[in-house]
């Protein structure tokens, strides 16, 4: 649950960076995630600290 708020977050990032769908924000996520040879929630956070300098909360419900 707490690395898909993170994939979630970074996917919303992603459609508005680019003005694109889900699904292909999802796309660039994963190819990302295949290129850097990195876990896809680890990708999903370096998106998320490259345009918020707050460390993101892990799930909706943190405080």
């Amino acid at each position: 649950m707490k690395n898909r708020t993170a994939i979630d977050i970074a996917v919303g990032v992603i459609m508005a960076q680019n003005r694109c769908s889900q699904d292909a924000a999802i796309t660039i996520l994963r190819k990302a995630s295949s290129s850097r040879n990195m876990k896809l929630h680890n990708v999903a956070a370096a998106v998320i600290e490259s345009v918020s300098p707050h460390t993101p909360l892990r799930t909706f419900f943190d405080e």
